[in-house]
């Protein structure tokens, strides 16, 4: 398979997993509209909230990723290096020029941030920069520079607006159906049945309450491993040497043991390789991390695997 095929690919596979979420949420509303007094109202209310807690996220998201790991701006006379392959990769996309910053940090990772090209950061650790060579260090910069040219920051913020409405929704439909808020659309002629309606209505609603969520949150996390396939895809066509990716993604399975100081679960998707480190690797935890296991990752790039 071709690095052409797997970003075809990859493409098909998260738009049809942001589908999926849509199907989701329209049965969800439709449920809640059907056996809820307040109708579709109780659904454009959750949609609005959850836009609404999203907006302050999609704009100023980039500033609040780059605090918390603790990213500080660089010029390119206090890292020439860095700052010129930056340049020399985003010059070969066709991309504006990120703000580029330095995390001081010993493990092995990078991220970028921002809506769009045009409002882009990237973020680099101090071990990242020492420990990668020279083609390494490039691999990791184009694949980050790749999650900007493929917006994937705005998918994402998508796929978090649908895991809201979801959450928002199921919490809804439980509280309502807890408190006796179900039957008067359909049971107001059959009053003799509201009871069992209710009762219904009751488990469907926890049934939702425990379900929904967590299988929003899994498919959150299946598009943001696509994402980083796609990432990882793309990247090799800018450097034009796969095995530069492929050596540094080596270094960070072996040598990224102990979590980041300032990992988090809401930037961990940003990152090129899990910042929590080995935790990232057992029992629930690798189920749902946001990111593909390594070894795939390496295998894809070396044309081991039709991922």
């Amino acid at each position: 398979m071709t690095i052409y095929d797997q970003i075809a690919k990859n493409k098909r596979k998260s738009v049809l997993l942001i589908v999926l979420f849509i199907i989701i949420i329209i049965a969800i509303g439709w449920v809640f509209s059907e056996f809820s007094e307040v109708g579709y109202a109780g659904l454009v209310m959750a949609v609005i909230i959850a836009i609404a807690m999203s907006l302050f996220g999609y704009y100023s998201g980039d500033k609040v990723a780059l605090w918390t790991a603790g990213a500080k701006p660089i010029t390119k006379e206090q890292n020439a290096y860095v700052y010129r392959m930056v340049e020399n990769l985003c010059i070969t996309a066709g991309l504006p020029l990120p703000k580029v910053h330095i995390i001081n940090n010993s493990a092995i990772n990078a991220f970028a941030t921002g809506r769009d090209p045009q409002h882009a950061s990237i973020a680099v650790t101090t071990g990242a920069i020492e420990k990668l060579e020279n083609e390494e260090l490039e691999g990791v910069i184009a694949h980050e520079l790749s999650h900007v040219k493929n917006y994937d920051i705005r998918i994402m913020m998508l796929v978090i607006i649908c895991v809201g409405i979801v959450a928002l929704l199921s919490n809804w439909f439980f509280r309502i159906s807890f408190y006796g808020g179900f039957g008067g659309r359909r049971s107001s002629s059959r009053s003799s049945s509201g009871g069992r309606i209710q009762l219904i209505m009751m488990v469907v609603g926890i049934a939702l309450l425990i379900f929904a969520p967590i299988f929003a949150q899994l498919i959150k996390f299946a598009i943001s491993r696509k994402r980083e396939f796609l990432a990882d895809a793309s990247g090799v066509l800018l450097t034009r040497y796969p095995d530069g990716l492929a050596n540094a993604l080596e270094k960070i399975k072996n040598q990224n043991i102990e979590p980041m100081p300032r990992a988090n679960n809401a930037t961990a998707h940003l990152y090129i390789s899990n910042p929590f480190g080995a935790k990232a690797k057992k029992g629930l935890a690798k189920l749902f991390s946001t990111h593909p296991p390594i070894e795939e990752r390496i295998a894809a790039l070396r044309g081991q695997t039709n991922n």
